[in-house]
Parts: structure tokens; C-alpha cells; sequence
């Protein structure tokens, strides 16, 4: 896969992966039946006959165990979109299966999110991304500082597999990558942890989505939680994450304030986004929700 990651950056593919909604309706428009390029192929996620794909790429692509065959045409297993100059191998849509691996708007925020800290902060001597998904953290952190201990920890050997993938086609294969629930497999203190964890209630309970708790906000507590067990000494957490709103009121940071109620921490929140998600509104248990939050959560060990 790495090889058909390399041809695709070197013809100038360029994918910015929407939300499902999005790429859903994108996809119904009349036209949009079959791909007829690169993108369509593997972003969009549309059907496609063999003579779309130079032969080359399509043979690079079989030899991968990529493409599959659909009532006498082709699809990719796969989604490859692109941030900056690196791109990152992902589950094809619609993202059902139970290990499915999700890149999406959310990765773009928290992209920039970690990419604006580093920047900003002295260099890591350890970090760790938690629930890494497709990589994206912790290769963004060994982009930026080559010099650090990088691991990425995710529950789903599905994601590690793409992550390994897009790590070597960043050119930082060096990362650890460990299967781990949390931190539960790894061992030792961390100057900076990030993540990304998925924050709605679902009931099909698919990895990439489920945050579990009562609105969505289980899993980003557990790994608050996680951090102040694991930070070192003037280390940080950064956690990009989203949250019910309910009658004004913010579940996840209520929690957050009662666990960081301690001296030793000190800890900042900022709303990036006030309404996302507004379908899941539609569901049981987020219709008692006003709307969907994202927020970055910054919490520092003194």
C-alpha cells in the first residue's frame, strides 16, 4: 500500500475527506454513479471499471489486496486523503464495519490544533498518541521534532496496520506502535500526550466512533484520567474532542473539572467549533442535546 501511496502524491492527488453526510450526498448527485478519476476512485469511494486506473497503479493496487470486485466493476477498500504534503490510508466509505479506521474533518482540526502547540512548545523527549487511528498525531510529532520517542497506541490492530503504513510513507517509520487500551500496555511517563478519541454514543458500538458514557464523553474522560497517572513533570496533554451540550451546561468539562480539581494540574479549554454533528441530534441519547461542541482541552502537570 505504501507504493500506491507514493504513485498517488506523485501524480498530484490531492483529497480533503468530508464528513459522512457530506460525502454521502456528494455521492447520490445524478453523474456520480462511477468515478472517473483518481479521487473518485480512492475518495469518494466510488465504483470504478479497471481501464480507470493506469495499469501500473491498478496492478500496484491488486498486488496491495486493495481492490475488490463489485458486480463486474472495482472498488477500493480503501480511502487515501491528503493533509499537506503527507497522506493517509483510511477505510472506504460508508465506514461500517466495526474496526473501520475514520480520517475526516475532525483530523483537519486536530491537525492544526497539534501542529499550532508544536510550534509553541519545547520538544518532546517522549509522546504518545492514544486511539492514534490513522497516525495522524504522532506522525505530525516526528515530523516536528525527529529527535523524540514517538509511540502510537490504538485498541484496533486494523488502525495500527494503517498507521504503520502511513508512518512509513511520511518517511518517520521509526514510531512505536503498540496495540494498547489507553496506556494499559505501555509502560513509562510521557512529556506529551495527544488524542483524538471518538466522542458520540453509538450503539453499534464501532471503534472509530463510540466515546461511550452516557453522551459520548466516556472515553475522553478515561484518557484525562490516563494523563494525570502518566504525565511527566511539566508535561501536557492535548485532547481534541467534542461534547454534548445540554441546557448550556458541558457534561464533558464538569467531569473534567471535577477529576483536575487537584493543585498539581492546571488546565484551559477552548471551544473550536460550537455546532457539528447536527443529524445526531436527531438520536437517542443525544436529543437531549442542544447542539455538538468541539473543544481542545490542554492539561499541564507543574
Amino acid at each position: 500500500m505504501r507504493q500506491v501511496g507514493i504513485t498517488l502524491l506523485r501524480a498530484g492527488y490531492r483529497f480533503v475527506c468530508p464528513t459522512p453526510e457530506t460525502q454521502r450526498r456528494v455521492n447520490a448527485r445524478p453523474g456520480n454513479e462511477w468515478a472517473g478519476n483518481l479521487v473518485d476512485v480512492f475518495g469518494w469511494s466510488r465504483p470504478f471499471r479497471q481501464d480507470v486506473l493506469p495499469a501500473p497503479l491498478f496492478e500496484q493496487a491488486m498486488a496491495a489486496g486493495m481492490l475488490v470486485a463489485d458486480s463486474g466493476a472495482w472498488r477500493s477498500r480503501f480511502r487515501f486523503s491528503t493533509l499537506g504534503g503527507n497522506g493517509f490510508f483510511h477505510s472506504s466509505f460508508p465506514t461500517e464495519a466495526a474496526d473501520a479506521v475514520f480520517f475526516g474533518p475532525d483530523s483537519y482540526r486536530f491537525g492544526a490544533v497539534l501542529t499550532a502547540h508544536l510550534r509553541g512548545a519545547p520538544p518532546p523527549g517522549r509522546a504518545v498518541d492514544i486511539g492514534c487511528g490513522t497516525g495522524l498525531g504522532a506522525i505530525l510529532i516526528a515530523q516536528h521534532d525527529p529527535a523524540a520517542e514517538t509511540v502510537m497506541v490504538d485498541i484496533n490492530p486494523a488502525a495500527l496496520r494503517l498507521a504503520r503504513i502511513n508512518a512509513a510513507l511520511a518517511g518517520v517509520d521509526g514510531i512505536l506502535a503498540r496495540q494498547s487500551d489507553l496506556l494499559s500496555d505501555v509502560s513509562g511517563a510521557f512529556d506529551l500526550i495527544v488524542s483524538n478519541p471518538p466522542y458520540l454514543p453509538d450503539p453499534r458500538r464501532r471503534l472509530y466512533r463510540n466515546g461511550g458514557g452516557r453522551l459520548g464523553e466516556g472515553l475522553s474522560l478515561a484518557i484525562v484520567r490516563t494523563a494525570m497517572e502518566r504525565l511527566a513533570r511539566g508535561g501536557t496533554l492535548l485532547l481534541y474532542t467534542g461534547t454534548a451540550i445540554v441546557g448550556g451546561d458541558n457534561p464533558f468539562l464538569q467531569g473534567v473539572a471535577s477529576l483536575l480539581g487537584r493543585a498539581d494540574f492546571i488546565w484551559e479549554a477552548v471551544e473550536l467549533d460550537p455546532d457539528v454533528f447536527g443529524e445526531e441530534l436527531e438520536e437517542s441519547p443525544l436529543s437531549v442535546a442542544e447542539r455538538i461542541a468541539v473543544i481542545c482541552l490542554t492539561v499541564t502537570r507543574k
